[in-house]
């Protein structure tokens, strides 16, 4: 049964911007795991990484919403995971964990894409 269904769209030049104007490593550190940190700087163009992992978290809130609790979830919370086929999934800690287990999710699909402007990524929760 689907719980939640979250979308989210961020432009790769938004990122770019962010990157400038608050500085790479306090951005990176705020917005990303140190594993997501790590994958997307060793990238010739970290900003659609970035964008993409960034997507995927704001979908992640959009299908856990609907406490109060769900939107205190922090960004570090939520972490883009690869698999040994390179397939993304979600790793949820603290109160996303917690708001997971509330609505009873059994597992989370992710997916992720990003073209030349902009990145886009849609997580749907599941539960029994």
């Amino acid at each position: 049964m689907i719980l939640g269904i979250g979308v989210d769209i961020v432009d790769h030049q938004r990122v770019r911007e962010m990157l400038t104007r608050r500085g790479t490593e306090a951005l990176v550190a705020r917005l990303l795991t140190p594993a997501e940190a790590a994958y997307c700087l060793r990238m010739f163009d970290p900003a659609p990484h970035i964008a993409v992992r960034l997507a995927a978290k704001e979908a992640t809130f959009k299908a856990l919403a609907g406490s109060f609790e769900a939107r205190a979830i922090g960004w570090q919370e939520m972490e883009v995971v690869h698999d040994e086929h390179r397939r993304p999934s979600l790793r949820l800690s603290g109160r996303a964990a917690a708001r997971a287990a509330e609505l009873g999710v059994v597992r989370t699909h992710l997916s992720m894409t990003h073209g030349d402007t902009s990145a886009v990524a849609t997580v749907v929760v599941e539960g029994a």
